[in-house]
């Protein structure tokens, strides 16, 4: 089973801040902590899968290496996931103990409810997801691209605010410019507040009285921009890059989401990839194949010339150190290994014909015959019939 992306386990923004993703946290803690939720046999494995997404994006660097390659980026580079399938709940907590000092789980000391002030200025935009196609080559070596993107852009003519100018915003009437709406509830248990983002201002706590002519008041638009990517050397099918900020521009001011990469893999011409290393075919004739030859093969960077030993056996493979693909975030490569294939023609000329049958009752064309002198399975095989 995949695992699910770590922002999603938290219920948080690709932007989010440190203070919010510990938050997240703190809530994803205390819901699913088992001591909580004897009856709920998922509460485990969810309050684990939750101490391992906070423990990646708490930190910058991880959750750098994270946000640019995903889950799979999390295995190279000498970092190496911490295991919580045997780990005890108290570890978990001992771990991220900065996160519940200093106040009463559920919010703060008395109950006191922390204030909130307006929201920041316009609404994010969107995340875009685009596939790139790289050959074998550029994968192995690493390549940077430049991608054309169509997308959402900020506004020229009023620099993403959507007004006119910048005396054309007034205060929210709704809101009164706090950008949200209250709602008070008492029951037996207390009062509650449902605090809900202002309709009339998406939470902006401002609205425009002449809207820009270029963008309609949206602050931003469309166009399409050139955008330089750097794929790193080892990456696969699915593996995925992700560009800060350079996806669709937010309305009036908001921030922009990201683009992210997805790798796509074209088939070679020559070449089957596993892992790091990679595989060619290489047809021999059968003199050749006998009597050993010096042959130029295809690899990654260009022709190289290989040797192919007398007595060569079809289905063997033939070594090339490190000519293969560099791994992903590490300086090691994978080899090149060729697989001989003897060539067995279908047709044949007479003359050639007469020359096969001469070789038939040859001495070491019989491998009944070869099995006296060599210790291994046409020898046993002869043994059974004499």
């Amino acid at each position: 089973m995949s695992k699910r992306d770590y922002y999603e386990v938290l219920e948080v923004p690709k932007g989010a801040s440190a203070d919010e993703i510990k938050r997240a946290y703190r809530k994803k803690a205390m819901q699913y902590h088992p001591d909580r939720n004897a009856d709920n046999p998922d509460a485990e494995s969810k309050f684990k899968e939750a101490a391992e997404a906070f423990d990646v994006l708490k930190d910058d660097q991880k959750r750098a290496r994270y946000d640019q390659f995903g889950h799979a980026g999390m295995g190279g580079g000498g970092f190496r996931e911490p295991d919580y399938q045997n780990v005890d709940f108290d570890d978990i907590f001992s771990r991220f103990s900065d996160i519940f000092s200093g106040g009463d789980i559920f919010g703060g000391r008395g109950g006191q409810q922390r204030g909130r002030g307006r929201r920041s200025a316009g609404v994010p935009g969107n995340d875009m997801k685009m596939t790139i196609s790289l050959t074998l080559e550029e994968i192995a070596f690493g390549v940077e691209k430049k991608l054309k993107v169509k997308k959402y852009t900020r506004c020229e003519s009023c620099n993403g605010t959507g007004a006119e100018t910048e005396d054309d915003f007034m205060t929210c009437s709704t809101c009164s410019g706090t950008g949200e709406l209250r709602q008070v509830s008492k029951t037996m248990f207390g009062s509650f507040v449902n605090v809900q983002p202002c309709p009339t201002c998406s939470g902006e706590g401002r609205q425009i009285r002449n809207k820009c002519g270029s963008c309609g008041g949206e602050g931003r638009t469309k166009s399409e921009e050139t955008i330089s990517v750097k794929i790193p050397a080892g990456v696969s099918t699915s593996n995925y890059i992700t560009l800060r900020g350079q996806g669709n521009a937010g309305i009036r001011g908001g921030a922009p989401g990201d683009l992210i990469v997805v790798i796509e893999e074209k088939e070679h011409e020559f070449f089957e990839r596993d892992g790091d290393h990679i595989f060619y075919d290489l047809q021999v004739s059968i003199p050749d194949a006998i009597l050993g030859t010096d042959v130029e093969v295809p690899t990654l960077k260009g022709k190289a010339r290989l040797k192919v030993e007398p007595g060569t056996q079809s289905g063997k493979l033939l070594r090339m150190k490190e000519k293969g693909i560099q791994r992903l975030n590490s300086s090691m490569r994978g080899d090149q290994f060729v697989r001989v294939n003897v060539f067995i023609p279908k047709k044949i000329s007479d003359t050639e014909r007469k020359k096969v049958e001469a070789l038939r009752e040859a001495e070491h064309f019989d491998p009944l015959k070869v099995a006296d002198t060599e210790n291994g399975f046409f020898s046993r095989l002869k043994s059974i019939f004499s």
